[in-house]
């Protein structure tokens, strides 16, 4: 009991660090595909300033996508998002709002010196940028990554050393059995596989019931999730539906992942006692 317990914190803890780093990473990639930086122009500039920046940005190879938004296409977008409110409309017409060019960086790393660039380019009035979003949510990923593999290591180090109590314990307690087996000529495997497959069968039994607390939870709260995560096109697609194909082959490759790196684990913290006690 001590030792599937063991395992089952084990993979629980490592599980949960292990889901949110992965949902971390969609949200950033998310955001990293969003355009980071728009570059809004003074009155009298336009597409030819704005083609010309782009070229400049391109030989950089920082830059990722871009996309010129024309003084007409900037009322249509400011009519859509204003459309339920006719006071806001009466007084805006194109020439009023400037031309803008949305830029996509390849690697958040590089929005500072693509600020740089654009801001001493011609016809530039503003330039807006997402910087604080993007390093906030690759703080949080790496905090998580970092933290999780710590406690999952730490953890993995104590279910080996319990494993290996467990099985020494057994060893010793079969001394007997062992010698005669040795007596009979019996093999080293025929004697240590039952031992290591023990060992596995406690990493088996940990890890599945964590796997299987882990995806309750995850359908237990779904809806939330799914309010919450909904614009990820990746996250919405899992989350859609407790019953879609997605979300089903993604539990189920969790789930057999988890239990045979699970049974391995076991059986490795069986190896290493038998090695020690059975030589």
């Amino acid at each position: 009991m001590a030792a599937t317990l063991t395992m089952f914190l084990t993979f629980l803890v490592a599980g949960v660090f292990f889901l949110a780093s992965m949902a971390s990473v969609s949200i950033l990639q998310y955001f990293e595909g969003k355009p980071q930086i728009t570059v809004f122009f003074t009155a009298k500039a336009g597409k030819t300033e704005a083609e010309a920046l782009d070229a400049t940005l391109r030989t950089t190879g920082k830059v990722s996508a871009t996309q010129f938004i024309s003084k007409e296409e900037a009322l249509t977008f400011y009519r859509e998002q204003n459309k339920n409110d006719p006071l806001l409309l009466e007084m805006v017409t194109a020439d009023i709002l400037p031309a803008s060019l949305e830029i996509s960086a390849s690697d958040p790393k590089y929005l500072s010196d693509i600020v740089q660039i654009v801001s001493g380019s011609e016809g530039v009035d503003e330039v807006v940028y997402q910087q604080d979003v993007v390093r906030s949510l690759l703080a949080w990923t790496n905090a998580i990554r970092l933290v999780g593999g710590i406690l999952a290591l730490l953890l993995a180090v104590d279910s080996l050393l319990i494993i290996g109590t467990v099985i020494a314990m057994k060893v010793a307690l079969k001394r007997d059995e062992i010698e005669i087996l040795t007596l009979v000529g019996a093999s080293p495997f025929t004697i240590r596989a039952p031992f290591i497959f023990e060992g596995g069968l406690y990493g088996f039994s940990g890890a599945g019931i964590a796997s299987l607390i882990l995806i309750g939870c995850i359908v237990w709260i779904r809806s939330y999730l799914f309010s919450f995560l909904s614009a990820i096109p990746s996250l919405r697609v899992l989350l859609e539906s407790a019953t879609s194909t997605a979300f089903l082959l993604s539990s189920g490759i969790f789930f057999a992942g988890n239990i045979l790196l699970g049974f391995c684990l076991g059986a490795f913290g069986s190896s290493i006692a038998l090695r020690r006690y059975l030589r």
